[in-house]
């Protein structure tokens, strides 16, 4: 208990914008947490274990929840507004404690009353397992979506699955990834609430049987889908969400056969085979895996989703908890379903089959409600990310599902062919059949025929979508077609992981930043402010210290905190290459080495990021990474000059310390290959200088702050697709580069590995021979622009001038600019800044104040 005990006063953290400390909340959350600890955890303070405190602290919060929670899923069924479902089969959370008390303005309450009682909120707040369910961007961004719909006062839900094990946790041995399983919920998760109520019947298997025009899906393999809800509270508006995951369950009713033949066991045993569908996340990214565990996954949540959606559709009248709408005519203008990428396309034939096959409706009128309720976000430009399923595993597992598909397909053939007569070439382009040595349905083109908008999530990335990947589709249908730049949400992103910041920010513009981002703009005016430039500079010093005192406590190893952190977190993965920021590291290595008292600016380069298990050369990069870090850190000649440090299990709380920290954020992707990306907002947000090409949300930040604040390198889009249209021969930049010519004969050599001087053969001649991401056509624009990266950190205060130009410019890239624009663009809803009155109030007395507005 020693170790979580507060005795220091001075490590209390000053709090302002998160809330002033009243005295009576103290009270009361005092007397919740020491009730909690007796009456939920059934321990006293002479037993009680970190993890105990945790768990009491986390349940005093969620109290202050629930009330909220249940009034607004109340003032929903009064209002019967337009709901919002957004679809993923991801959701990368993080912890929940910290923002909950942040949105709910309780932080300062609780981080006193934890001190008078003896404990470190901040030692409580590290105890809490992530969620991570999600992969990376993708997840996160519904994460953040989440967050800023229920800030916007938008009727929504999540819905994805409640995997019993998330991301795999990354544990580097020898240099080399090994995965371990996250098991996120051996201790309990104090946020969730199931609803055995509400479980749902889901159907696998079977074939189908002809009555008159009408099909039966019959012999069917059933499995029960449980919710498990989360709160997801809005920012000071007193809105708390949900967030409804499913848990496969086997039906009650077991294989009567092995009980006749004595097979108890057996048949209890087999239970866990239905069950495995919610067992594990898929980490994958950007990569397609055509397995029949992953497609069960897909069906499952949308399945069961819709079944919810319906039901909550026909009772939510008035209040009423009967059905009482019997028409899906107004279900387009009571229902908005956002697909999160083609992992739920599979909602488009199953709201068909529930349309026609159950309700009983005609095939056009049901195509009509389903077109105009579903709407498809794409996340990917690669190829090899795009979902194809092959036919026989639909034939196999949902029948009727492929007998709708094809349905789908020939009307839209038709279409089609009446368009553009004779144009087969384009009909078999557009065909969500695809044919081949293998038949596959194109889930992407699924997405697109059953919608009524598609988008993109950057402004590059929706004008590539438009002339290249869905050029055929934007022709037919240019009207479906918009942008949805991503964003981020400044409460996890700046109020909760940078306070100091925050309350720097909030000392020259007040407080409402926090939910309208634009504000920003605002400090503008301080660039030239030569003590606003100090405080800025001294946050970032203060948070570079921090982690560095983490890195230490954690790994042992000794950073420089005045020190450049030049910093590239993300999915290992070759189009993001982190293979051109270690040709960098062993640049300035040979550079050192050939010089050693050449004027170097001290750099500390952190990589993070996790490899997909299957993917080989992203495996390699990490292995290279560490091993180059080896000999780097040792070499007495570079000394504390340059140090390269992995970030092991890289998640959304090693994110939360390391962004406030950095200085330089790496964003070099070649052009025309990243969607988006949010972490280059999240590191913009936090003063950290960009280092980036020309792809993605970069074209939009460049173009907020000005080619002035941020460090462009590199080919565009349009001289990368002449570079490849003309013939790359990445060996003649090989050739012509000295110093890329050293960096790759080093690593090829063995220098890096000679224990085994082959190790690194594949990554140089994948490199000389292919090249796709073209790395080496890049590296020489890198390396110079990165020696003015170096020139300009020698001035702090020019550095930091920019530094403070990035936050100002971030407003754009807030995540409820970004649902504001889908709320009125594509879900036709208008966000509300209704506070609804908290428990504790007359819930009348907000409705007559807002009506008097």
């Amino acid at each position: 208990m020693a170790s979580v005990l507060q005795s220091d006063h001075e490590k209390r953290k000053q709090i302002s914008v998160r809330g002033i400390a009243q005295v009576e909340n103290v009270t009361n959350f005092k007397k919740a947490f020491n009730r909690h600890l007796h009456f939920t955890l059934v321990k006293d303070r002479n037993v009680a274990t970190p993890r105990d405190y945790f768990f009491a602290l986390a349940h005093t919060v969620r109290d202050n929840l629930v009330g909220r929670w249940i009034r607004t899923q109340q003032y929903y069924y009064e209002k019967d507004p337009k709901r919002i479902y957004y679809l993923s089969l991801e959701y990368y959370m993080g912890r929940a404690l910290c923002n909950t008390m942040i949105n709910l303005g309780i932080q300062g309450a609780c981080d006193e009353a934890m001190y008078q009682v003896g404990l470190d909120i901040e030692e409580l707040q590290e105890i809490e397992e992530d969620a991570g369910l999600g992969n990376g961007g993708l997840g996160r961004l519904a994460a953040c979506f989440l967050d800023s719909m229920a800030t916007l006062g938008l009727a929504a839900y999540g819905y994805g699955i409640r995997y019993d094990y998330g991301i795999f946790t990354q544990k580097i041995q020898d240099g080399w990834q090994t995965e371990w399983p996250d098991d996120w919920l051996q201790y309990g998760n104090p946020w969730e609430k199931s609803r055995p109520e509400f479980m749902i019947p889901i159907k696998f298997y079977g074939h189908l049987e002809r009555e008159g025009d009408k099909y039966k899906w019959v012999n069917c393999q059933m499995v029960y889908a449980m919710p498990y809800d989360s709160p997801i509270p809005g920012y000071g508006n007193n809105t708390v969400n949900t967030m409804r995951l499913w848990s496969a369950k086997a039906p009650k009713n077991f294989d009567l056969k092995f009980f006749n033949d004595g097979e108890y066991i057996q048949a209890v045993c087999d239970r866990n085979l239905a069950e495995n569908i919610s067992r594990v996340l898929y980490p994958n990214d950007n990569m397609f895996e055509g397995k029949e565990l992953r497609l069960k996954q897909e069906y499952f949540m949308v399945a069961a989703t819709l079944q919810d959606i319906i039901r909550r559709y026909k009772s939510s009248k008035f209040g009423c908890r009967d059905p009482v709408r019997t028409n899906f005519e107004a279900f387009p203008e009571k229902v908005a379903i956002q697909l999160n990428d083609t992992h739920p396309a599979l909602a488009i034939p199953e709201l068909m089959r529930i349309l026609v096959d159950i309700e009983e409706m005609p095939w056009d009128k049901a195509f009509e409600i389903t077109q105009r309720a579903c709407a498809y976000t794409n996340h990917t430009l690669l190829p090899e990310a795009l979902e194809r399923w092959p036919i026989h595993m639909f034939e196999y597992l949902l029948p009727r599902h492929l007998q709708i598909i094809y349905d789908i397909n020939a009307k839209h053939m038709e279409r089609v062919a009446s368009l553009w007569p004779g144009d087969f070439d384009r009909m078999r382009r557009m065909s969500i059949i695809e044919e081949g040595h293998v038949k596959n349905i194109n889930m992407a083109h699924l997405c697109i025929v059953g919608s009524h908008a598609v988008n993109g999530v950057a402004a590059i990335h929706s004008s590539l979508l438009q002339k290249g990947l869905f050029k055929d589709f934007f022709e037919m249908d240019p009207h479906k077609f918009q942008n949805k730049t991503n964003g981020i949400t400044p409460r996890r992103w700046l109020l909760l992981c940078n306070p100091n910041l925050a309350d720097l920010i909030a000392e020259k513009l007040g407080e409402t930043w926090v939910t309208k981002l634009d504000e920003l703009r605002g400090l503008e005016k301080y660039a030239n402010d030569q003590k606003f430039l100090l405080a800025v500079a001294k946050v970032k010093q203060e948070n570079k210290m921090k982690f560095a005192q983490y890195l230490e406590s954690t790994t042992g190893m000794r950073i420089d905190p005045s020190a450049m952190f030049d910093v590239q977190v993300k999915r290992i993965h070759e189009y993001k290459r982190q293979l051109l920021n270690i040709l960098h590291i062993v640049t300035m290595y040979n550079r050192m080495k050939r010089n050693p008292n050449m004027d170097f600016t001290p750099r500390v380069v952190m990589i993070g990021g996790k490899a997909a298990p299957g993917y080989h050369m992203a495996k390699q990069l990490i292995k290279l990474y560490n091993n180059v870090g080896r000999v780097v850190n040792n070499d007495p000649i570079v000394g504390n000059r340059l140090k390269v440090v992995f970030l092991e299990n890289y998640r959304v709380s090693l994110a939360e310390k390391v962004i406030p920290a950095a200085d330089l954020s790496e964003q070099i992707s070649t052009a025309g290959t990243e969607a988006s990306g949010t972490g280059n907002m999240k590191f913009m947000l936090n003063g950290a200088l960009t280092i980036g090409t020309l792809d993605g949300a970069n074209v939009e930040m460049a173009e907020e702050m000005g080619n002035d604040n941020i460090f462009i390198f590199g080919m565009t889009v349009d001289e990368v697709d002449e570079l490849v249209k003309k013939g790359y021969k990445p060996r003649e930049y090989y050739e012509k580069n000295e110093e890329l010519r050293q960096a790759l004969d080093l690593i090829r050599g063995g220098f890096f590995s000679p224990e085994k001087p082959d190790l690194f053969h594949d990554v140089v001649d994948a490199l000389l021979n292919h090249d796709r991401f073209c790395l080496l056509a890049d590296y020489g624009a890198y390396i110079e622009c990165q020696d003015k990266v170096s020139e300009l950190y020698k001035d702090p205060m020019a550095w930091t001038k920019k530094s403070v130009m990035n936050i100002a410019a971030s407003g754009k890239f807030s995540s409820d600019r970004t649902i504001e624009q889908y709320a009125r663009e594509i879900w036709g809803v208008e966000p509300s800044d209704f506070v609804i009155p908290p428990p504790y109030e007359d819930p009348c007395r907000g409705n007559e104040e807002a009506a008097a507005k």
